[in-house]
C-alpha cells in the first residue's frame, strides 16, 4: 500500500487535496476505455482485461454492465469472483471497496467509502475520511441502493430496492428500508419456495443440490 493509499483508508481525518497519485488520470481514462468499449468478441475481451489492471482486484468471471462510475475508476475496488454488476453503478472509492464471490448488484446502485466531518470549518478546509466496505459472497443488491462508508453486509443478504444501508447487516437476512432494516432471515423454506409460495421445481431443487 502506498503512502496515500494508507492516509485514505487509515479512517483518520486527511486533507483531501493531499491525497494525490501520480496515476490517478490514468484510472480514470482506463474507466473511460471501459464504458465506451462495444459488444463484440474483442470489445469483451478488453473488458476483462482492463478489470484485471484497473481494480484492486478482479476474480475468475466478474462483469461490470457499463457505464458504472468510480472516483478512483475502480482501483480500490475488490471483485471476488463469478461477480456481475449491472449499469449505472458509482463506486465512490476513497477506500477500499471488497465484494464477495457470487454477489449481484442490480442498476443504479451507489457504494461510497468516503465521508467529511460535520464541523463546517473542517469541510470548508477540505478535509475528509474514509471507511471501507465490505459486502459477503452471495449477496444481492437490488436496484438504486445506496451503502453507506463503513458497512458490512454479511454472506447470503438481501437488501431491498431503494434501500440505504447504514448500518452493518447480518448474513442471511433479508434488509431493506430508509434506513435499511433486517425483516426476516432466510430459512429453508426459501429452498422451496419463490415469488410469493410458488414451489421450486423438482428438478430445479435437484440440479441446485443433487
Amino acid at each position: 500500500m502506498t503512502k496515500v493509499e494508507e492516509i485514505m483508508n487509515s479512517g483518520e481525518i486527511y486533507k483531501v487535496a493531499d491525497a494525490t497519485d501520480p496515476h490517478y488520470y490514468e484510472y480514470l481514462q482506463m474507466m473511460e476505455t471501459y464504458n465506451s468499449l462495444g459488444y463484440t468478441d474483442e470489445g469483451e475481451k478488453e473488458k476483462r482485461r482492463i478489470l484485471k489492471e484497473l481494480f484492486a482486484e478482479a476474480g475468475e468471471n466478474c462483469y461490470i454492465q457499463a457505464p458504472y462510475h468510480a472516483m478512483w475508476g475502480g482501483h480500490n475496488v475488490h471483485l471476488g469472483n463469478n461477480v456481475y454488476i449491472n449499469f449505472n453503478c458509482t463506486f465512490v472509492d476513497d477506500a477500499q471497496i471488497y465484494i464477495g464471490d457470487h454477489t449481484m448488484i442490480a442498476p443504479n446502485a451507489t457504494i461510497i467509502a468516503a465521508s467529511h466531518p460535520v464541523s463546517p470549518s473542517l469541510r470548508k478546509e477540505g478535509y475528509g475520511c474514509n471507511k471501507p466496505v465490505h459486502i459477503g459472497k452471495n449477496v444481492w443488491i437490488a436496484s438504486n441502493v445506496t451503502i453507506l462508508p463503513g458497512v458490512t453486509i454479511g454472506d447470503h443478504s438481501i437488501i431491498g430496492a431503494g434501500s440505504v444501508v447504514t448500518k452493518d447487516i447480518p448474513p442471511n437476512v433479508i434488509a431493506f428500508g430508509h434506513p435499511a432494516e433486517v425483516h426476516r432471515e432466510i430459512t429453508e423454506e426459501d429452498e422451496i419456495f419463490y415469488d410469493h409460495g410458488k414451489r421450486i421445481s423438482e428438478h430445479i431443487v435437484l440440479d441446485i443440490h443433487g
